[in-house]
């Protein structure tokens, strides 16, 4: 993950400032060298370094420790609070005009993915807020652009407005205004041309475009893994257009993550929006506290509610939790566990998003084989019924058979019996737990 070396150096300054009753001038100063190379090397720009490094001392030198702090603890607060409000403070949501149609523009070089991020984008509006949004295909340069976005709209089951690649940019933007208000869709996203850098033709498109169409969001479709570049190209369309928001795609990639600290102070413009993947709802609302948390190796516990929220049935959920408290969970529930945590996301993003899980033993750097979920997959499909609710019955022959039919050995399946064996045993116990059976609670090796 982008920023992995941060939390590394923070927590060994750490500990050199145990057992202090104050944090000196000095064990600041030591932190944030540390600080200050970790983020120069995640290639954030090097005046919004600076600041951050004197804004974090200012408040650091001197200040008493909280109860519950170790001073090593307060400086991670300090830093954290300071990351949060390097990248805009709280979330910045997407506009909504008072009169429908929302008009947002699309803007960006080209490859930056606008295309692709004006149907997520549609897709997120439709399924996270109930809304009709209208795509607009106004690339009229880029080859297969217009036809990009079509596509787009017949998987996801989108309108797209488009005119073709002989008539004007300008002219598509000012006829999709006039349809959208025809058929009563509450947002309009025009996805405009980019070129492979900033040149005086393209801002002068956009800015016929925006004078035409009075957007209520300019939103900057902006490479993370471009580092440095993308703040400066944020910068040279800021000043030009006036955007009003940024989309960082690629933030799941293997960036440094510069962009993601550096855009919002260099151009005091909210990053609105992140694409943290390829899948069409791979677009989640940027949320700045959320993402200091991760860059410091403290998780994402709120994110991964929100995915588990909408990927869980509450109903089936409870049912599940009976036949734990019962040790009643069959492999068929198994699978089904397996198939909505998938549905989820990638699992070692989801692991990333767990508190303490760089520091568990295994869990740093790991990679999340799927062809081994695949494995699993196929062992349980080829159980029985009666199999799959009784894994008792499984003597010798039936895991051979199963092995066969699967294309794994018996090992294999011995493993993952003992496995689900294992896991029955652990959830009962977590059961008992949340009940209030056992005093003292449930202690994880991370916490």
């Amino acid at each position: 993950m982008a920023f992995e070396g941060l939390a590394e150096r923070l927590q060994g300054s750490i500990k050199k400032m145990r057992g202090k009753g104050k944090v000196a001038e000095q064990d600041v100063k030591e932190m944030m060298r540390e600080v200050r190379l970790a983020l120069l090397e995640a290639d954030v720009n090097f005046k919004v370094v600076k600041k951050f490094v004197s804004d974090v001392k200012e408040r650091a030198v001197g200040q008493d420790i909280l109860d519950s702090l170790t001073p090593g603890q307060q400086v991670i607060k300090i830093v954290n609070e300071e990351l949060t409000k390097l990248m805009g403070g709280e979330q910045s949501k997407i506009a909504t005009a008072q009169k429908p149609p929302t008009v947002v523009m699309m803007v960006g070089l080209q490859g930056a993915g606008k295309t692709t991020t004006t149907g997520k984008l549609a897709l997120h509006l439709r399924k996270k807020h109930n809304r009709s949004p209208l795509m607009v295909a106004a690339d009229i340069y880029r080859p297969a652009a217009i036809k990009q976005l079509e596509t787009l709209g017949k998987q996801l089951d989108m309108p797209v407005f488009s005119l073709g690649d002989q008539v004007s940019p300008v002219e598509i933007a000012k006829q999709a205004i006039a349809k959208a208000k025809e058929e009563h869709h509450d947002y309009v996203i025009i996805d405009t041309a980019g070129r492979l850098h900033v040149d005086e033709n393209l801002m002068g498109e956009l800015d016929e475009i925006k004078e035409v169409v009075s957007p209520d969001e300019i939103l900057l479709v902006v490479d993370a893994m471009t580092g440095q570049d993308a703040v400066n190209v944020a910068q040279n369309f800021n000043e030009r257009l006036g955007i009003t928001g940024v989309v960082l795609t690629k933030l799941d990639g293997d960036t440094r993550g510069g962009a993601a600290i550096s855009v919002k102070a260099v151009t005091n413009t909210p990053i609105k929006f992140a694409g943290m993947g390829e899948k069409s709802d791979a677009l989640e609302p940027f949320h700045p506290e959320r993402m200091a948390s991760r860059i410091l190796g403290m998780g994402d516990v709120l994110s991964l509610i929100e995915k588990a929220e909408s990927s869980v049935d509450e109903e089936r959920a409870r049912e599940l939790e009976r036949k734990m408290r019962t040790n009643e969970l069959t492999f068929d529930d198994f699978l089904e566990q397996l198939a909505q945590v998938r549905s989820m996301g990638p699992l070692d993003e989801l692991l990333n998003m767990m508190p303490g899980a760089g520091k568990m033993k295994g869990l740093k750097n790991i990679q999340v084989d799927e062809k081994q979920i695949v494995h699993i997959e196929a062992i349980v499909k080829s159980m029985t019924k009666a199999e799959r609710e009784e894994p008792s019955l499984l003597n010798g022959s039936r895991k051979r058979r199963i092995a066969k039919g699967s294309g794994t050995s018996v090992p294999e399946v011995n493993r993952l019996v003992k496995q689900f064996d294992e896991m029955k045993k652990m959830m009962k116990q977590m059961s008992g737990m949340q009940k209030g059976k056992k005093k003292g609670g449930m202690k994880l090796p991370f916490m």
